[in-house]
C-alpha cells in the first residue's frame, strides 16, 4: 500500500462568469456530450472519485464510470471495475437512499467525531465511515485514501469542497471546463469560495494545458509552486 498522499485533481464545469450551477430546480448542464465522455475518462482513471455531502443531497448522483469498455480495461489492468467512491459531511446528515451508495463499488465518508455514530448506523452495510476529529481534516482525508491504496484522487465539488482543497494547498491539478454561457445570478453556487489561498491573488498557477472540447474549452492548471 502506498503511504504517499494520493495526486489530487479539481474537476469542474463552470459558466464564463464562473458558476457552478444556476437557482433553478433544475441542474444546469454545463459541459457537452464530449466533455461528460471526457470527464468519464477522468473517472477511470482515477483510484477514488470526491464529491461532497452538499452535492450528494442536491444533485443524487450515482458517479460512475458510464463506459463498459472502461470499466473492462479497468479490471483487465487488475483495478476494482469502478474507482472508491468518497464523500465528506461534517453533519452526517447523509440518507441511506441515496443513489451513491448503491451502485458501483466501496464506498467511504470522511465526517467528525460528533456525527460518526449517527452516519454508521444509517448508512450500516453501505460504506466504511471514518471520523477525522472535531472536523474533517483533509490532510488526514488524504493519509487514509493513501493507506487504502488511492494515488489519483478526482475531486469534484461542490464550491466549498474544492475550496477546502485549493485553499490549503492540497490540489495538484485544476480540470476547469468553461462552457459558452453566462449565468448572471449572484445566489448561483460558484466554483470558489473566499479563503486564502496560497501565495494571494498575485500568484499566477502554471498552464498545463488547453483543449477545445466541442464548444467547452478545457483549462489545466498546476496551482501549486514548482520544487526548486
Amino acid at each position: 500500500m502506498s503511504t504517499r498522499r494520493p495526486f489530487v485533481l479539481l474537476s469542474v464545469a463552470t459558466s464564463v462568469d464562473g458558476h457552478i450551477d444556476d437557482t433553478t430546480p433544475d441542474r444546469l448542464l454545463l459541459s457537452n456530450p464530449a466533455d461528460f465522455d471526457r470527464v468519464d475518462q477522468v473517472r477511470a482513471d482515477s483510484d477514488a472519485i470526491l464529491i461532497g455531502g452538499n452535492t450528494l443531497r442536491s444533485d443524487n448522483p450515482r458517479l460512475l464510470v458510464n463506459s463498459e469498455e472502461r470499466r473492462a480495461a479497468r479490471v483487465a489492468a487488475g483495478k476494482p471495475e469502478y474507482p472508491l467512491k468518497v464523500t465528506i459531511s461534517a453533519s452526517g446528515d447523509l440518507s441511506r437512499d441515496l443513489k451513491f451508495w448503491h451502485f458501483g463499488g466501496e464506498k467511504v465518508v470522511y465526517t467528525t467525531d460528533s456525527a460518526a455514530a449517527k452516519l454508521r448506523e444509517e448508512l450500516d452495510g453501505l460504506a466504511d465511515v471514518v471520523s477525522t476529529g472535531d472536523s474533517v481534516d483533509f490532510g488526514l482525508l488524504l493519509d487514509d485514501l493513501a493507506a487504502r491504496g488511492v494515488e489519483r484522487l478526482m475531486v469534484e465539488g461542490g464550491g466549498r469542497i474544492h475550496t477546502q482543497f485549493l485553499s490549503q494547498g492540497l490540489a495538484d491539478e485544476i480540470q476547469l471546463a468553461v462552457a459558452p454561457l453566462v449565468v448572471g445570478d449572484a445566489a448561483a453556487p460558484r466554483f470558489l469560495h473566499p479563503a486564502n489561498y496560497p501565495g494571494g491573488s498575485t500568484r499566477r498557477m502554471r498552464l498545463l494545458g488547453t483543449e477545445a472540447v466541442g464548444d467547452v474549452v478545457l483549462l489545466r492548471y498546476a496551482p501549486k509552486e514548482e520544487s526548486a
